[in-house]
């Protein structure tokens, strides 16, 4: 059975790979008074597919629930995390999960659920955004000004007009930014293709290949 802290990962997962515990839905649920039990679910296209008890204590909430590992017998966890509350600027206050791996207790909003629930770095776990490669980041970025350009998504699918009412300062200077994201994007496919600058030739052609890859 892993205990405390067993739950650490090399670095393989993302944080959207894991299911996550996010202690300020509780509050803003009003489910974090002492005394109080719940079941919390996670869903997936409207089926639960995984579900942790909590009971509230005071400053704490004790995790109850059921893990099983690479398919060995399902084993019973129940431990205790702790509560941390910060006061807000502007009246009220804020609440954070102490993580409970022995030795680390950060204060943070999510826990992530493996063998035990613990914070991201326990778990060693990336944003998505972070392992993403360069030209995908490059596409992701030209996709987001297409959107607000109002153009067809798809950085394959060519510029569009400037939007109605927009000011020509304000077009130019997105095109511009757009144009080096699908530059770097084209860049990044291309290569992967095995297609090196020198040997592209016409862009529509390398376009045209890239549509079909």
């Amino acid at each position: 059975m892993g205990g405390i802290g067993s739950g650490r990962r090399g670095g393989a997962y993302c944080t959207d790979d894991m299911r996550a515990l996010d202690v300020r839905k509780l509050q803003r649920k009003r489910l974090l008074t002492p005394g109080n039990s719940l079941t919390w679910n996670w869903t997936l296209d409207g089926e639960v597919f995984a579900t942790i008890n909590l009971t509230v204590g005071v400053d704490t909430v004790m995790l109850n629930y059921r893990q099983r590992e690479r398919g060995r017998e399902w084993t019973p966890m129940n431990y205790l995390v702790r509560l941390a509350w910060t006061e807000c600027t502007f009246g009220g206050r804020r609440v954070w999960w102490l993580c409970p791996t022995q030795g680390c207790g950060r204060r943070v909003a999510l826990l992530y659920g493996g063998v035990v629930f613990t914070c991201r770095h326990c778990h060693r776990l990336a944003y998505r955004v972070q392992r993403e490669a360069d030209d995908d980041r490059a596409s992701r970025r030209a996709d987001k000004l297409r959107d607000r350009l109002g153009w067809e998504p798809g950085i394959l699918n060519g510029n569009g007009l400037k939007p109605k009412g927009m000011h020509w300062r304000t077009f130019e200077r997105l095109q511009i930014k757009h144009d080096a994201n699908v530059n770097a994007a084209l860049g990044g496919m291309a290569a992967k293709l095995g297609l090196r600058p020198g040997r592209l030739g016409d862009i529509d052609e390398a376009v045209d290949r890239l549509r079909h890859w």
